[in-house]
């Protein structure tokens, strides 16, 4: 393997892991200290770490800590994460910041794609990816989640676009990004809650192999830009998109009058609609992150097997 980044401190099993060849999948700590309630937020990210060694994989969960990008958590670090107001929420533009003053930071999207990069990770497991905002053509509200996807070779496994964002924009931006879009086993664009956004997938696949082949293909070409993999929550857990819509139309309306902007307003709207939905949002994204950590575990599986593979 190469060497890790020198900045990184990995987890012992993280560590033995990478330097073996065995699959290794990256999770993030956004969803943790600002996604989730407590205690619901450390109890999904235990399972989640579970489901993936289940499968056969090795969860490597990143966060900065004491200044330090982490990558793989033990119990003690987890609970700091879930419970602590001092742990803040870190994109790439922040890491330097932090890690400068010695502080905690949960990683986003993009920074756990950074730090996994770093350390070799190739596969990373999340629940929604950010993307264009509703009403950007005039704030100009992108997140970094869509520069990041297309300048790092990480597949990201997520349940598609949260739906609080411009889903079409979202993907327009991508294809303008070079970055490869996957629905897994469906036409159809997942919508984070709801298993179709009204939006066709650029691209699909219906096994972990295909995408695993995808992805040796993509860096073997010397592209660099990562995949994002839209994997449908689960039939019984979604949230019909006739019902959510409204839902969430409630709750941007409700954040423009309260004035939230920047990097509050996905913390502020996933919260304001598990309120409105009475917890059902809650256990639709615990739902879909389990979905999501076993495509991701099998997924890396096949991607550790095709460097193996004198074709691969």
């Amino acid at each position: 393997m190469t060497s890790p980044h020198p900045r990184l401190t990995l987890g012992e099993e993280v560590r033995d892991a990478l330097r073996d060849g065995r699959p290794v999948v990256a999770l993030e700590s956004t969803i943790i200290s600002h996604g989730m309630p407590y205690p619901q937020n450390v109890e999904m990210a235990t399972e989640v770490e579970e489901i993936i060694r289940a499968e056969g994989a090795v969860p490597a969960t990143i966060a900065v800590l004491h200044g330090r990008p982490r990558v793989g958590l033990g119990r003690d670090d987890l609970e700091l994460l879930a419970t602590s107001p001092e742990v803040g929420k870190v994109s790439v533009r922040d890491l330097a910041r932090v890690m400068a003053r010695g502080g905690h930071g949960a990683t986003t999207v993009a920074s756990t794609m950074r730090i996994a990069s770093l350390a070799g990770i190739r596969v990373f497991v999340t629940g929604g990816i950010g993307g264009v905002h509703r009403g950007a053509p005039h704030s100009f509200d992108i997140s970094a989640d869509l520069t990041e996807l297309s300048t790092t070779p990480v597949a990201v496994i997520s349940a598609g676009v949260k739906s609080i964002l411009d889903i079409g924009l979202t993907l327009e931006t991508l294809e303008t990004l070079g970055v490869p879009v996957l629905a897994y086993g469906t036409d159809d664009f997942p919508a984070f809650y709801s298993r179709v956004s009204g939006f066709a997938s650029p691209l699909r696949a219906d096994s972990p192999e295909e995408i695993a082949a995808i992805m040796r293909a993509q860096w073997d070409l010397g592209l660099t830009a990562g995949l994002s993999i839209a994997n449908p929550v689960p039939e019984a857990d979604e949230i019909p998109a006739e019902r959510i819509d409204g839902i969430i139309e409630r709750a941007l309306a409700e954040m423009t009058a309260a004035g939230v902007t920047g990097k509050d307003t996905t913390p502020y709207l996933l919260g304001r609609i598990v309120e409105l939905t009475e917890g059902e949002s809650l256990a639709t994204n615990i739902a879909l992150v389990k979905n999501n950590a076993r495509l991701g575990a099998r997924i890396a599986i096949s991607y550790a097997a095709t460097a193996e593979d004198p074709r691969g």
